[in-house]
């Protein structure tokens, strides 16, 4: 009986995680060209779960964020979470739930943070880039 009991807890805590991140709009597939020199840079597409019904058109700039975690070693041992904006995907075709994006911009300057991979990646969430 408490096999039971304790499976349908894990299976409710498993469908509430999931139901609690429904809204999070993340970069689910990259597909890229086979560059047939060196001198050719491959190029790639963004595919985004956002689209025209969370108001997504062509030419709309989405900024593309990775979330950080990272442990403090001494004292507390408390862990940290970062949302760092990595760079920015630049819509160029969007359908009712989601939308194809190629690079706009890459933070990669001399005063950025540091990044374990400096490129856009699959699980990098996107939202709609507000005017500076």
């Amino acid at each position: 009986m408490k096999l039971k009991n304790l499976r349908n807890l894990f299976l409710f805590l498993l469908f509430s995680m999931t139901a609690a991140n429904a809204n999070d709009y993340i970069i689910y597939s990259i597909v890229q060209n086979i560059p047939m020199d060196s001198t050719d840079t491959p190029k790639k597409n963004y595919y985004i779960n956002m689209g025209e019904k969370q108001g997504i058109r062509p030419g709309t700039v989405l900024d593309v964020v990775r979330s950080i975690n990272r442990s403090a070693p001494y004292e507390s041992k408390k862990r940290y979470n970062y949302k760092v904006k990595i760079g920015e995907l630049k819509v160029i075709h969007a359908e009712a739930n989601a939308a194809i994006g190629s690079i706009n911009k890459i933070r990669n300057e001399e005063k950025d943070p540091l990044f374990e991979i400096e490129k856009l990646m699959i699980g990098d969430k996107v939202t709609v880039k507000v005017s500076d």
